[in-house]
Parts: C-alpha cells; structure tokens; sequence
C-alpha cells in the first residue's frame, strides 16, 4: 500500500510528526501516511537532531504510531551507527513492529558520506528488510555540499543501484532543478515542500512525494509559545484549539483491523 501511494495522480503528501499524538491528529485529518521527523522526535527529547543519539526515542515512537490506521514511514538519520549490522538489524525491527518505510540520510553532521559507504548502508537495510520502502537521501542541497544537480545525481543513481525505492533531495527547490532530477532518477522522487512552488506545480514536475520535515513541529512550538503569550498579555486565544476531550480521544485511534505487527504497507 506504502508503495503504490508514490505511484497516485498527484504527490504524496508526507506530514511529519514527532509524536503520537500529532501522528494521530495527522491521520484523523485523512492523511494516507505519516512520517516522523528527526529534529521533532530529537528535540522533543532533549537531544541534538543528526547526532545518532535519539534511536531509542524513534524506535519507541515507531511502537506506537502502528497502532494508526495508515502507512508510517520514520526517520532514522544515518542509522543510528556505523555498524552495518546493527543498521541492518534497526530496519528489520522496524519492519517486523509494522513500519512501511525508512528515510536512510547521507550527511553526516555539516558533512556528506562517502557514496560507498552510503551504499553499503542501503545494501545492508534492504537485504535486512526488503519490502521496506527505502527513501535514500541526498543531502547534498541540505548540506550546501556539492549542490549540485550532476553531484546529486551520481550519490542518486549509485543509491538506486543499491536498492534504493525512492530519492529525497531536501533543499531542492529550483523548478528546473528537480526537473533534471526526475527526468535522470527512475524511482519516485522526494522534496520537501516549496511554498514558491506549491503542490500543483511540483505535481507537474513530476515529484511523487513531498515532505513537511520539522515544519509542522516547529510551527507547533511557534504556536505553544504564542499562545502562552496571548494568555499573559490578556489577548485572544488563536483560533481551532481543539478542546480536552477530542485531544484525549487521539490515543483511542487504532486500526482495529490489524495487530500492530501487521503494519500497513
């Protein structure tokens, strides 16, 4: 099912949440799949985003958002190690509690991995798991390393040999950009969402999924802190808080079709 969302009329509309309750409020809006977000469930936790520190957090994280009746793909930086083992035994996890994808990233702080290393991560997550969607990311835009459409190319294509289901440039964001992109990558193609863009045009573009990444986390704490500031200054309240209750039914949504080991792929 994960997969078959990435070959649809328009994109996939991948919202990132951080933890189950915004997962779940997600997936009560309608939304077919949910992603996590690195710096939402790191921060979340106190902990730095691309550090590799926050596994536990996103495996425990992961636990949980299954129980949801939709597809969940998460988030696992590079893998938690540099151990291809251990990257290998992570993914199998995941997919055996019911995860449907991974995003697999290849920087590496304020620096971009070697391809082959890169490659040897991929190999090693889909022989683990290979129903797994792997989306493979290029950070080389992200990065400002090598951002290029030629240097994001060679890591792309090396990443699809590898087995790689699909390609996330984040930071790619010139039209004619991701065009060449597209055009020279032969699995669905990621980017996150360009507000000068929009949906529509990047669904003539060709993009088959686009992300929020920690937008909606971070417009989440703009709003926690706005709030708090309305209630102080004596001002009005934003409008659409949602009240107690429909809050606390969040934690009742779960697919009672399926075992959370089922997953929803």
């Amino acid at each position: 099912m994960f997969h078959a969302l990435h070959h649809a009329d328009r994109p996939l509309l991948l919202p990132n949440a951080w933890d189950f309750a915004s997962a779940a409020a997600l997936a009560a809006a309608g939304f077919a799949a949910i992603g996590t977000t690195s710096l939402g469930v790191a921060a979340a936790n106190g902990l730095p985003d691309a550090a590799g520190l926050a596994r536990d957090e996103t495996v425990a994280l992961a636990r949980r958002l299954v129980r949801l009746p939709c597809s969940v793909t998460v988030d696992i930086e590079a893998g938690f190690s540099t151990d291809l083992g251990e990257v290998g035994d992570l993914v199998a996890e995941l997919a055996d509690i019911g995860v449907a994808g991974i995003n697999l990233e290849d920087g590496r702080g304020d620096r971009l991995a070697d391809p082959a290393t890169q490659v040897a991560l991929i190999r090693a997550a889909k022989r683990r798991a290979p129903e797994v969607f792997l989306n493979a990311r290029a950070d080389t835009y992200w990065l400002g390393v090598d951002a290029s459409v030629p240097a994001t190319l060679d890591r792309a294509r090396r990443y699809v040999d590898a087995g790689a289901d699909g390609i996330f440039v984040p930071g790619l964001a010139r039209a004619e950009d991701i065009a060449a992109v597209i055009a020279a990558v032969p699995v669905p193609v990621n980017v996150l969402h360009v507000p000068a863009l929009g949906l529509d045009r990047l669904a003539e573009l060709g993009v088959r999924r686009v992300s929020t990444g920690s937008l909606l986390f971070r417009a989440a704490l703009n709003a926690t802190v706005t709030t708090a500031l309305a209630v102080r200054e004596g001002e009005p309240l934003p409008a659409g808080i949602p009240g107690y209750a429909e809050v606390d039914a969040l934690s009742r949504q779960v697919d009672s079709r399926r075992s959370p080991a089922d997953g929803c792929r």
